[in-house]
């Protein structure tokens, strides 16, 4: 008796899921390492805002004032009558 078309499509679908998961989880792994990396970088940047800001209090530079963005001048109305 050949197989119906149910039944190999059954057969593909368990093959398919099987195999994937006895595949290692590289997803997570990636993830995950890119998450360190992320810790990593923003510890070197937080230290190097330390140490930067440590040198200027010791060479007594005033810090620098933040910035307020530009204000965009008010466009004329124009009035027709």
């Amino acid at each position: 008796m050949p197989k119906t078309t149910d039944d190999s499509a059954q057969q593909k679908a368990q093959h398919y899921f099987r195999k994937a998961e006895l595949q290692p989880d590289t997803h997570r792994k990636d993830r995950l390492a890119g998450k360190a990396n992320t810790a990593r970088l923003r510890e070197l940047r937080l230290a190097k805002e330390a140490a930067e800001k440590q040198a200027a209090d010791a060479a007594g530079v005033a810090p620098a004032k933040e910035r307020k963005p530009a204000r965009r001048a008010r466009s004329s109305v124009r009035m027709s009558y």
